[in-house]
């Protein structure tokens, strides 16, 4: 059974979603909750232990007290993408990475685009720092569509460096 517990942070509200004893998506707001739940498959669970530890990670997390999520993870993917996401995993909390960088550490340095796409696909964002991937010159591009606000409200949290879009 899916379940899934909700709560209010810096960057929205989140939606933490597990299945068989695993974390598999996390939602940020509303929208981008219903658009990928079915809500009549799904039901809340604010007693569920493995999502009371998410919920308390997450929120270490965003206090500066959490560097490292440790959580059962489950994420469905090509092997690319499945490579892509452990080479985020590898990027230390606060620092960052170029699109760039992470096609050369799957040894598919022409795949940079791919390597965005792949972020793009990362159902476990902040768990999976797909938010500490930046633009070759240091720049904020792309994350959740359109919102480089979330990524830039995550680095400033962390303490990265990164050229600002404001």
């Amino acid at each position: 059974m899916r379940k899934y517990v909700m709560f209010e942070t810096e960057i929205g509200i989140l939606y933490i979603v597990s299945e068989n004893k695993r974390i598999n998506a996390v939602h940020i707001g509303e929208e981008d909750f219903l658009q990928h739940e079915d809500i009549a498959a799904i039901a809340e669970d604010r007693a569920d232990p493995l999502l009371a530890e998410a919920k308390k990670q997450m929120m270490e997390y965003f206090r500066g007290e959490r560097q490292i999520f440790k959580l059962p993870l489950e994420q469905k993917g090509t092997d690319f993408q499945m490579d892509i996401w452990s080479q985020l995993q590898q990027i230390p909390y606060g620092q960052t990475k170029s699109y760039q960088d992470i096609a050369v550490l799957a040894d598919r340095p022409k795949a940079v685009r791919a390597v965005g796409q792949a972020n793009k696909a990362n159902k476990l964002p902040v768990i999976v720092p797909c938010h500490r991937v930046i633009g070759k010159n240091s720049s904020l591009t792309g994350y959740a569509g359109t919102r480089t606000d979330i990524k830039d409200k995550l680095l400033t949290l962390e303490g990265a460096t990164f050229k600002s879009g404001k």
